[in-house]
């Protein structure tokens, strides 16, 4: 994973705990679970995590960098014009989810679905991640308008608000029908009736 340098043990930790959580939920992973899954004795889950939270909290900024390393490549890719940029962006979110059956979704989404009503910490820290991706989507589309790819009058922050917004729940209804076809669904409207490029 991207960012994941600093230590061996605890990255294996936190892939096997993201994979887990990602599957199961938050609150009902459990230490021993990702301690069996990574192979590790339970003296390293607290040697490099003070509580569960902590190790959440550090899910979240190591999916977060790994993520937003992603989107910076996809998003500022000059070879593709911006619009084809996210159609790219969009056909990844497609094959991530065929190829899990559409079982997991987005981690930081379900997270925020679980945790962000019941613990301040998380929610703050997942707000921040939100409106990183956020500005990102945004800078992408205030470049299409600058290339005249999109209409002048679009106002970039409300399409990228709307872009994350509308892509998280349409991707929390792909696992709920088992199917991309929402994620689908909201492209379409997405670039037709929000970037009227049809």
């Amino acid at each position: 994973m991207i960012g994941m340098k600093t230590n061996d043990t605890r990255n294996l930790i936190i892939q096997a705990g993201a994979d887990l959580i990602g599957m199961k939920g938050f609150g009902a992973t459990g230490i021993n679970g990702i301690l069996t899954a990574a192979g590790v004795p339970k003296g390293s889950f607290y040697h490099y995590f003070s509580s569960k939270n902590d190790f959440g909290l550090a899910i979240i900024d190591t999916f977060a960098e790994e993520y937003e390393a992603k989107l910076d490549q996809i998003l500022n890719d000059s070879n593709l014009s911006c619009v084809e940029r996210l159609r790219a962006y969009f056909d990844i979110g497609f094959d991530n989810m065929a190829n899990c059956n559409c079982a997991r979704g987005c981690l930081i989404g379900n997270l925020g679905q679980e945790l962000a009503g019941q613990n301040e910490i998380f929610r703050i820290r997942l707000d921040n991640v939100f409106c990183a991706w956020e500005k990102r989507f945004e800078r992408c589309i205030a470049e299409a308008q600058t290339a005249g790819d999109i209409e002048a009058s679009i106002d970039p922050s409300d399409a990228a608000s709307f872009l994350l917004s509308g892509w998280e729940g349409a991707i929390l209804r792909a696992k709920v029908v088992k199917s991309t076809e929402p994620m689908e669904r909201f492209v379409r409207v997405f670039f037709k009736q929000c970037l009227g490029t049809g």
